[in-house]
């Protein structure tokens, strides 16, 4: 159950903030090539464009293509391959990282397999830009292609010149692009070469990552950003550049998140409250005000786990009970062969009271493990609610934050992120009527309040608050419902102030239960069960039988024996004359 929320949860912040980013279709290809055969290899094209990738999957593209060292063959099949996957996109973008080279005013992306022995090789073993920049004519917004491969190349060392008069530049060479919304961005102004970073990520690399998907900002700021944060890591040797040029309309990456409308906004004030106390009465009365929507499935998600939970309780009650009422009955049988004195003397009395004594005690175990399972349930019952309690106040914080400044969102997407101050939640205030019936309800939570959970903060709150103090050796003032009781309250996740139940109940975990007295026994005025005693039979006629006949011992006197006369208690009797005597007797006076 847990883990359906969580998913109903996320992908309702996930509709939240891309909602708008989803009305485009946004596609990237990732290429990092470091390891080249025949240079020395570059380190940090592949974490570039791990961390280049990783950005634009958690922003949403409906494809990321990423690709690392690939040879010719393999980069010109990739290029083909975007072009098909970028039709009908409205924003694409191509980020490489490795060697670049310009050759007569011409850019071309190195592959990892490229020898250049020679200017004349380039066109074999190289692609052009020009040829990246054709695999987007189809995109409809915008173009973006993002050269981090200013570093200093070199194959322009060991490269022959087949005409003299053939230029190789330095860096990459500026480039106007021909069709519109196309913009083409440098690690570095053309001419120039730019350092590969002696960190994780090169500087350019890290401030893209940090601003290009800030929500909401538009392409062109965002790459602003980026040049001022190089521009001051770099100590202003290191400019970025971009060429190119866009319309009038705001064009962001990550579009702006919309806003909640306001039926959500009031559906999760009222799921908070409610999900203070997490009873199955508050969920019901929310879903009575909220029977449909996001807010409407997680208070239907909450109220199946409580009824599970209590059901579960409930079986294990029922076995309980009927395990001690087997052993009741059978302890009950027992005692009555035990008072028996007939059958106590007899063989196969004491052996059926032996079996009888062990189905006692079998019985007796089965009702302490029916009663040990029974606690178990209400112990899981007690943590299902904490749980829910919990679960739901985190989904709470979870979704305020998905109408917040998305700036918020994006915040775990790049490093150094964190240093942006976080934006202000947008859900209304708490006000003293809220803080008084949030503390009312969390009061009675922990069995401190038996009013109602009206807001107005009465003589029966303070006493319950008074209470509470008293259980919980707390000193807050009970005059006033203070955020600092509520914060109180609210962190005891267990019963503080003791169960007092009416007469003829008892205590069953946190509620007071009927006390239902086994056969043979009555409640009495005490509030327990005492055994019911049958009346006492009339008295029966008792002869004495002497063990050996007198008349066998010779010289013996042999009194007459008679059966005890009314007014006498068993074992009295009247001599051969007439007298009052024990005759073997005990005489009443």
């Amino acid at each position: 159950m847990a883990r359906s929320l969580l998913f109903i949860l996320s992908g309702f912040l996930f509709l939240v903030f891309a909602d708008a980013a989803h009305a485009d279709k946004r596609v990237a290809l990732v290429v990092g090539i470091s390891g080249y055969k025949q240079v020395p290899r570059l380190v940090n094209p592949a974490n570039d464009a791990e961390a280049m990738s990783a950005l634009f999957k958690r922003a949403g593209f409906d494809v990321v293509d990423d690709r690392r060292d690939l040879g010719i063959v393999e980069l010109r099949r990739v290029v083909r391959e975007f072009s098909e996957k970028s039709k009908d996109a409205d924003i694409a973008v191509v980020y490489y990282a490795g060697h670049g080279i310009e050759v007569e005013g011409s850019n071309y992306l190195i592959p990892a397999d490229a020898k250049l022995a020679s200017d004349f090789d380039v066109e074999d073993e190289a692609v052009s830009l020009d040829r990246v920049l054709r695999a987007l004519d189809s995109v409809k917004r915008l173009r973006l292609v993002i050269l981090d491969a200013c570093r200093d190349n070199p194959f322009t060392k060991t490269m022959k010149r087949t005409m003299a008069s053939r230029s190789i530049g330095r860096g990459l060479a500026r480039v106007e692009p021909t069709s519109s919304n196309t913009l083409i961005a440098f690690a570095t102004k053309a001419g120039s070469v730019a350092d590969d970073g002696a960190g994780k990520n090169s500087e350019y690399a890290s401030a893209l990552v940090k601003y290009i998907a800030e929500p909401g900002v538009d392409v062109r700021v965002a790459f602003g950003r980026v040049r001022d944060e190089v521009l001051k890591r770099t100590s202003n040797r290191q400019e970025p550049f971009v060429y190119g040029s866009l319309g009038g309309d705001q064009l962001a990456l990550v579009p702006q998140p919309e806003k909640l409308p306001q039926a959500d906004l009031d559906a999760r004030v009222d799921y908070e409250f409610a999900a203070q106390l997490g009873t199955k009465e508050v969920w019901g009365s929310f879903l009575a005000n909220h029977p449909n929507g996001f807010y409407a499935d997680l208070a239907r998600a909450q109220l199946n786990r409580l009824a599970a939970a209590e059901q579960s309780q409930a079986m294990a009650d029922k076995a309980r009970r009927d395990a001690e009422a087997q052993a009741a009955q059978k302890a009950e049988k027992l005692q009555k062969r035990i008072d028996d004195p007939a059958a106590g003397q007899a063989a196969e009395a004491k052996q059926q009271l032996a079996e009888q004594s062990k189905e006692l005690e079998e019985a007796k175990q089965q009702a302490q493990l029916a009663q040990q399972r029974a606690e178990a349930a209400r112990r899981e019952v007690e943590q299902t609610k904490r749980q829910a309690v919990e679960e739901a106040q985190r989904q709470v914080d979870d979704a305020k934050g998905a109408d917040k400044d998305s700036a918020g969102k994006v915040a775990a997407l790049a490093p150094g992120a964190t240093d942006q101050p976080a934006a202000p939640p947008s859900s209304p205030q708490i006000g003293k009527a809220d803080i008084a019936r949030l503390l009312q309800a969390h009061l009675k939570r922990v069995g401190c309040n038996a009013g109602k959970i009206d807001g107005d903060w009465d003589e029966g709150s303070q006493r319950s608050l008074e209470l509470f103090n008293k259980n919980a050796k707390t000193k807050f003032d009970v005059k006033v419902a203070s955020l600092e009781a509520l914060d109180a309250v609210r962190n005891a996740h267990d019963r503080v102030c003791p169960l007092i139940c009416a007469r003829g109940e008892r205590a069953a975990g946190d509620r007071c239960v009927e006390i239902d007295c086994d056969s043979g026994y009555f409640l009495n005025s005490r509030g327990s069960c005492e055994r019911r005693h049958e009346p006492v039979s009339r008295l029966r006629s008792v002869t004495k039988r002497y063990a050996r006949s007198p008349a066998s011992v010779p010289g013996a006197y042999a009194p007459a024996v008679q059966s005890a006369p009314s007014g006498l208690s068993p074992g009295c009797a009247l001599d051969s004359g007439g007298h009052r005597g024990t005759g073997g007797f005990r005489c009443r006076d």
